[in-house]
């Protein structure tokens, strides 16, 4: 095993831990609320502490992202209390488990494979997950994911094992085909959809080239996208706002008005 570098804080990283663990065994017992927890009712405020994570590193805020960690950090403990009380699994076996996952997965640190680059450990990782048990490359992805996420995943996945464009010029003709095809599906003269599911087929092929595509130029589509929800919704607040200052009030402005009011938005 290679040697890593000393770690000066690594004693008081492990007392926190440990106050950690002891605050939640001490609210479990105690707390009403903490009591009556179980791993499902936990489950979507999980989720949600994710999305609060993410919010918070999008928009660069290092202080709440560390708070965020902790608000996540006090789930993985719990979950793993919970689990200990019917002997399922406990902290150590989470931790272990995970220790043990990883060094099976990086051969080219704790064993005598040679890897250079993102790609191949990325290609190693595939190959070792199909020769522990997984039946499928895309097995790992889990279905719940919302599509967007799920598109990226999936063709990460595959690229891990070969199955991709050689060239990003090659991804841009699929889109622009994609978009011609999603086109064709309306009527010229009404533009309407001729066929909805064919329509909303297309559609969805469009949007996965476009996923391909940004993959290939290193862009994630997923904050791409979601920083542009964030900047619509700053400059339809503003609009809000400003034109509520001007005695207008929205649902009663025209389009031209609105738009007065978003080209300011836009100037800031």
């Amino acid at each position: 095993m290679p040697l890593s570098a000393p770690d000066l804080n690594r004693e008081a990283k492990l007392k926190a831990f440990d106050r950690l663990l002891t605050v939640m065994d001490e609210l479990r017992e105690n707390c009403p609320w903490d009591k009556k927890q179980t791993i499902e009712t936990l489950r979507h405020l999980t989720i949600e502490e994710t999305y609060e994570l993410s919010d918070a590193i999008l928009e660069g805020d290092l202080n709440e992202v560390k708070k965020e960690l902790g608000d996540i950090m006090l789930h993985l403990t719990f979950y793993s209390r919970i689990a200990s009380e019917t002997k399922a699994f406990d902290m150590a076996d989470v931790l272990n488990s995970i220790c043990e996952k990883l060094i099976e997965r990086h051969p080219h640190v704790y064993g005598d494979v040679i890897a250079n680059d993102e790609k191949t450990v990325k290609e190693n990782w595939e190959k070792i997950k199909l020769r522990t048990g997984n039946k499928s490359v895309l097995e790992g992805v889990p279905k719940t994911l919302p599509a967007l996420v799920k598109a990226i995943r999936v063709q990460d996945k595959a690229r891990g094992v070969g199955f991709d464009w050689e060239k990003k010029e090659q991804v841009w003709q699929k889109v622009e085909e994609e978009m011609q095809e999603f086109k064709n599906e309306f009527n010229a003269e009404t533009n309407e959809a001729i066929n909805k599911e064919r329509a909303m087929a297309e559609f969805g092929d469009l949007l996965f080239s476009l996923v391909n595509y940004a993959r290939f130029i290193n862009i994630d589509p997923e904050e791409a996208l979601e920083r542009t929800n964030k900047k619509f919704i700053k400059r339809f607040q503003y609009l809000e706002t400003e034109s509520a200052k001007d005695g207008k009030k929205m649902g009663e402005m025209t389009l031209a008005e609105m738009d007065e009011y978003w080209n300011r938005a836009k100037k800031l």
